[in-house]
């Protein structure tokens, strides 16, 4: 049989599963130690991890090259989900904010609001929800530029400490948009000619995830 394939957010994700699934018992050697290789076994190589950006994890997982894979929740969230979620892995903690010059009343008035972002489908629902009507410019490098420019009124974007930010003289006016951490997910036919394997690997994920808390 084929070995059960994973595909993995390169960067701190990727080092945040191997450290689970070596937590779990699984040998990641030949991961740690990679070198330009992309496509490396796990132990007695009945698994394979395959290293790729975020957005591709998803493709690869929705297409059926991929079983499984690790990515955040801000990635499933901008890029669709035809796939299952299986499993909040707990790391990779951060949230979706919006923000934006000191001592702007963002809420008042009646214009629509221009939002820069990385993200514009969460942007979208996230005001979809408030009933308000926005304008979404999407960014592709720093968000933190379009308020201080008078590109956009306010941004959405991760953050984590908001130091970014401070340092750039915008400050949190809503972090409620969407809480992020890394997740497991599942292409659906794996799930289900695959079940019994997708199970045990992401049941062993899921002890070592609650050791870790």
């Amino acid at each position: 049989m084929k070995p059960l394939r994973i595909a993995l957010t390169k960067g701190r994700l990727e080092k945040d599963t191997v450290k689970l699934l070596e937590s779990a018992g699984y040998d990641c050697t030949a991961v740690r130690e990679k070198g330009r290789r992309l496509i490396l076994p796990i132990g007695d190589g009945s698994i394979e991890v395959v290293l790729a950006k975020a957005a591709d994890v998803i493709t690869y997982v929705e297409n059926g090259v991929c079983d499984l894979g690790v990515v955040g929740k801000d990635t499933i969230m901008e890029n669709g989900r035809s796939f299952y979620e299986i499993l909040d892995l707990g790391f990779g903690k951060c949230r979706f904010a919006l923000a934006g010059k000191k001592g702007f009343d963002f809420f008042s008035g009646y214009e629509a609001r221009t939002i820069a972002t990385k993200y514009p489908n969460v942007t979208r629902n996230f005001f979809e929800g408030k009933g308000m009507d926005i304008r979404v410019i999407k960014i592709e490098g720093s968000v933190e530029l379009a308020p201080l420019l008078g590109l956009a009124d306010a941004i959405v974007d991760i953050v984590e400490t908001g130091s970014t930010l401070k340092e750039n003289g915008l400050v949190i006016i809503e972090d409620n948009v969407a809480p992020i951490s890394a997740r497991l997910i599942a292409n659906s036919a794996s799930l289900k000619l695959r079940k019994a394997e997708i199970e045990e690997l992401a049941d062993k994920m899921e002890t070592e995830r609650k050791k870790m808390q």
